[in-house]
Order: structure tokens, then C-alpha cells, then sequence
């Protein structure tokens, strides 16, 4: 399962008081306690106002659910109308990632690896021929290779 950092605005009018913020923080921290996601400790009244954001690890396939809950317990703790951020995904260079990347193009397709001569894998990836005509491969191949920070090479069937 893919891991997200869901990021989500707390306070988007500027209205809370530093000491605000934090009993927000501290009460979230509980929240997220007791259901398994991970929060990244930001000093949010050292943010400046429309930039107090705080961050979830979360794992989940589907952004708009992982979005959703993570507002939802940003209301709850911070008592705002907070609004959802910018979703990305950490790495770790897996096949899961992989088959994350190709999700995000609507693509499935096939993962294995090989050892290379440098003694770093190679990463195949098998796609359809007719999914290269809505997008052009190079453009799967850079977002795949970023990813899993290895050589990737891309096969059709």
C-alpha cells in the first residue's frame, strides 16, 4: 500500500491565535492516535497565515477519501472550515509504487524486475499497446523512473 502526505490547510482565514493552534495540534494528535496515521509535527503558528498546514501519513489508494478523512479530523480538532491541500506519495521505490504511478495515468499493467550489470535492478513494466495512444510513453517512463529512482524499461503487448 502506497503512503500519502496529505496536506490540509487549518486555518485558512488566519484567525486562529498561536495558542490556538496549538490545542488544535495537541487534540489531533489524539484523534490520529487511535486510528493508525501519522502526523508531521509542524510549528503552525510560525507559519504565516493561508500556509498553516499540517500533514498526515496516510496510506490508501483513493485521494479523495484520504483528503476527506483528513479534513474531517482537522474540523474536529481545530473547530475551522479547513481546506485540503496538495496529496503526494512517498517512494520507497516498490512495486507498489509502480503500480501506484500507473493508477494515476488509469493504467495497469505488469511489474518485474531483473538485476543489472551495476548490480541495480531493472525494472520492466508491461503496458498495452493501445494505452500508449492516450499517453505518450515517455511520459509514463519519466514518472515511473522518478519514482522508483532505478532504469525502467517499458514493454507493449
Amino acid at each position: 500500500m502506497r503512503t500519502a502526505v496529505v496536506r490540509i490547510d487549518v486555518d485558512p482565514a488566519g484567525a486562529l491565535t498561536p495558542a490556538q493552534l496549538s490545542d488544535g495540534m495537541a487534540s489531533l494528535r489524539g484523534l490520529v492516535e487511535d486510528i493508525g496515521v501519522g502526523l508531521v509535527e509542524n510549528n503552525l503558528s510560525a507559519m504565516p497565515a493561508g500556509r498553516r498546514e499540517v500533514e498526515f501519513l496516510m496510506e490508501g489508494a483513493a485521494p479523495e477519501d484520504l483528503k476527506r478523512t483528513a479534513v474531517d479530523l482537522c474540523a474536529r480538532a481545530f473547530g475551522t472550515r479547513p481546506v485540503a491541500g496538495v496529496l503526494t506519495y512517498v517512494s520507497r521505490g516498490t512495486d507498489d509504487d509502480a503500480h501506484g504511478v500507473l493508477a494515476g495515468f488509469g493504467l495497469t499493467g505488469e511489474i518485474s524486475r531483473s538485476p543489472g550489470g551495476d548490480g541495480w535492478d531493472i525494472v520492466h513494466v508491461t503496458l498495452r499497446k493501445e494505452d500508449l495512444d492516450r499517453i505518450p510513453e515517455s511520459r509514463i517512463h519519466t514518472a515511473l523512473e522518478a519514482t522508483l529512482n532505478c532504469e525502467v524499461h517499458i514493454w507493449t503487448i
